[in-house]
């Protein structure tokens, strides 16, 4: 076997196991049954999956967030993102041929210096799926897979200073309170999931 056709395997087995993961996630409402279902039709049609070129190369590209939840609390961490100008979840882009939960693992050792531990409320699998346009400069289409991370407050006391001006832990009533335009798009839907699934745990 050459080096392109390993290539096209490793791709084809990667594909199959976002194709998994995907099929993990139970959609929280339409909207995010049709995302899951434009994400699996990107995925399998063998378009570009990774960031090539900052910021826009190509036009739509895979992200992973994950959400630093204290379980106990029923508080999760949002990040001051300079780019964006947003409250958001830390995350970060997939390097090509990356697993996500491998990118989970990277950005947060970057992010938050600290080490990633699945929560209880989905493991080590997506919670949820965003396909969201961009804002600014450069705008683009992130395909994002959402984690859900289990630490505790005060657990995280440095961050990176170059990607966030600041951190803060709100309750889930707190996150649904803050006006949407300051947050993802999708973050009060993502936070209504949260406190379903911690309802039923």
């Amino acid at each position: 076997m050459n080096a392109t056709d390993a290539s096209d395997v490793s791709d084809q087995l990667l594909r199959s196991r976002l194709a998994n993961l995907l099929e993990g996630i139970r959609p929280w409402d339409e909207q995010e049954r049709t995302h899951l279902a434009a994400a699996a039709e990107w995925i399998a049609g063998g378009a570009p999956l990774y960031r090539m070129q900052k910021p826009d190369v190509p036009a739509v590209h895979l992200v992973c967030y994950f959400v630093v939840l204290d379980e106990a609390r029923g508080e999760l961490l949002l990040v001051a993102h300079r780019k964006a100008g947003l409250w958001l979840p830390s995350g970060g882009h997939v390097e090509p041929m990356e697993d996500p939960w491998d990118t989970v693992l990277r950005e947060c050792r970057e992010e938050l210096r600290t080490e990633a531990v699945p929560s209880a409320v989905s493991g080590r699998g997506p919670f949820f799926l965003t396909v969201t346009r961009t804002r600014g400069q450069g705008q683009h289409t992130d395909v994002s897979l959402w984690f859900v991370l289990k630490s505790y407050v005060g657990s995280v006391t440095t961050f990176d200073e170059d990607e966030f001006e600041a951190i803060k832990w709100l309750s889930l009533q707190e996150v649904l309170a803050e006006p949407g335009d300051t947050l993802d798009p999708h973050m009060h839907r993502f936070t209504h999931k949260l406190m379903a699934a911690c309802a039923s745990s």
